[in-house]
């Protein structure tokens, strides 16, 4: 049974590990709290792939006041050599007493190992406690260690009537700046953006953050079934681009790979690009969160495809009319047995605008 101040110990490393939010891909985001006594005498966070883990940190920062102590981390402390050498370690070098656990560690060379060693040196191991939470902190890690692909977030801006353009493609700006804001807050949270060739010829964008501060800039990928890609693209200009296509055209590949793209040929059926096999392909690239910001065709194309895990929806309080365009291009339903049902995460305002998550309650892959 976890008491109050356990809980409040916990809670304090989860707001910890959220100052990692931007910065800790493809590893976790993890914080740790070291108490004795009732009050807290250490506290750190992993801030970033290949600096020390939060665990470390707090034990830095405790010092000699670690040994018998309680050290509350929100994710099971690694046991195997990466780039830093096992946390397990440093807490049974510290002497710690007792560790407490949000979750286990869903990767493979981990899972429950680091717990287990922990107890195999005589320390009091507890886990579970806030792990909702910890979870949610790192749903995109979680998603790649236990099914073999990211988290894909599929974020939409439209009219209250559900139109996201004018009917001659006029978009800008449907949503308020606070919205527009929020959406680049999103993007540091991914390790990758991913959009069509129809967004990109249509409105040149250069899909990276730019209104918040952030240690890294999220991958930028463009599915371009045919390579339609210019090479004077300005997200081409401004940092690393992945090019996803069914195309095997030499020559335009050297024409983008000149301008400093990634080419990747990945064809599916109807000269398509396979996006089931482009998840897998992203996760082998240790992408944890991957943000869709495209038009109605590829919305409704990975929808179909089952690989949409969540939706934000920003939501105007405008109306643009019937003939504007939608959300998101589906096969018409003749019955309401085949309607797709989300549930509901969180509502609020952000500015004048309403913004919605929900998450797909089934989807066809993973």
């Amino acid at each position: 049974m976890f008491s109050s101040a356990d809980h409040q110990h916990m809670a304090q490393a989860l707001r910890l590990a959220e100052k990692g939010l931007f910065g800790t891909s493809p590893n976790p985001r993890v914080g740790c709290v070291v108490a004795r006594d009732g009050a807290m005498v250490g506290e750190g966070w992993h801030k970033r792939a290949g600096l020390p883990h939060a665990e470390v940190n707090a034990l830095r920062a405790a010092g000699e006041r670690a040994r018998g102590a309680t050290a509350y981390v929100t994710l099971e402390p690694c046991s195997h050599h990466g780039r830093t050498p096992p946390c397990a370690d440093a807490l049974i070098e510290a002497g710690v007493a007792r560790v407490v656990a949000a979750m286990q560690d869903p990767n493979p060379l981990v899972a429950g190992q680091g717990l287990e060693r922990l107890r195999a040196a005589g320390i009091r191991v507890e886990s579970g406690l806030l792990e909702d939470a910890a979870r949610e902190l790192n749903i995109g890690f979680v998603s790649r260690m236990q099914r073999g692909r990211p988290w894909v977030r599929l974020k939409t801006a439209s009219s209250l009537d559900g139109k996201t353009a004018l009917a001659n493609g006029v978009s800008q700006w449907i949503t308020g700046p606070e919205a527009r804001r929020d959406v680049h807050r999103l993007r540091a949270c991914s390790c990758a953006v991913l959009t069509g060739i129809g967004t990109v010829l249509a409105d040149d964008p250069q899909m990276n953050v730019r209104d918040v501060e952030t240690p890294r800039q999220p991958l930028r990928i463009v599915l371009d079934s045919a390579l339609r890609m210019p090479p004077q693209a300005k997200m081409l200009a401004s940092g690393k681009t992945l090019i996803v296509t069914a195309s095997n055209d030499r020559e335009r590949m050297v024409r983008l790979e000149d301008a400093g793209a990634e080419i990747l040929v990945l064809p599916g059926a109807g000269g398509r690009v396979d996006v089931a096999q482009l998840m897998q392909e992203l996760a082998v690239r240790e992408i944890n969160e991957l943000m869709v910001e495209a038009g109605c065709t590829l919305n409704g194309a990975l929808l179909q495809a089952g690989v949409v895990d969540e939706l934000v929806m920003y939501v105007a309080p405008v109306l643009l009319g019937d003939t504007a365009r939608g959300l998101f291009a589906l096969p018409e339903l003749t019955d309401m047995a085949g309607r797709r049902e989300v549930r509901m995460v969180d509502t609020r305002m952000v500015g004048k605008d309403s913004r919605v998550t929900a998450r797909l309650v089934q989807t066809v892959a993973g």
